[in-house]
């Protein structure tokens, strides 16, 4: 066995260590997304927070002025984003995730046209909470199929994922 084994994500690569997984950010894709989140989701979510507190407001003030079209558009955006900020808040974005420390790792394959594969990695913290983190694999546009597939195979030949 390799000691590291590495495969494309979104923003830069995973390498897999036999003590610890490490995501690094590279190109300007990564850089963004480390200016963006950093180590925390939080910013990222407190954002979202903010903007579904403005589509709620706007759908009040439609509401009163019975612009009911509106009222149903701004309503339903801002309970989605409050619910995907919700749902959001047990990821973590920490870029090294200790192996003992993992507790399950399962693969999300892409839906066509519509979503991208991913890891969804569940570990526990040093606090002792169980977060997850999510490793986006690279899209259709940049040789997502193969890049799937490579990292599928690393992440079952290391052990993570069960055959």
């Amino acid at each position: 066995m390799k000691t590291e084994q590495t495969f494309k994500t979104k923003t830069g690569f995973c390498h897999i260590l036999t003590d610890k997984i490490v995501l690094t950010r590279n190109g300007i894709v990564g850089n963004v997304a480390e200016l963006t989140n950093g180590k925390s989701i939080y910013r990222t979510l407190a954002i979202y927070g903010v903007f579904a507190i403005f589509m709620l407001y706007y759908a009040y003030q439609s509401f009163v002025n019975q612009e009911w079209f509106w009222t149903i558009m701004f309503g339903g955006i801002g309970i989605y984003l409050i619910y995907n900020v919700i749902k959001s808040s047990n990821y973590s974005a920490t870029p090294i995730i200790e192996r003992n420390k993992i507790k399950n790792v399962e693969f999300k394959p892409a839906k066509k046209f519509l979503t991208r594969s991913y890891f969804k990695v569940d570990f526990e913290q040093i606090d002792g909470k169980i977060k997850s983190r999510l490793i986006m694999l690279p899209g259709s546009m940049n040789n997502g199929t193969d890049e799937t597939e490579k990292a599928l195979e690393i992440m079952k030949s290391e052990g993570l994922i069960k055959k």
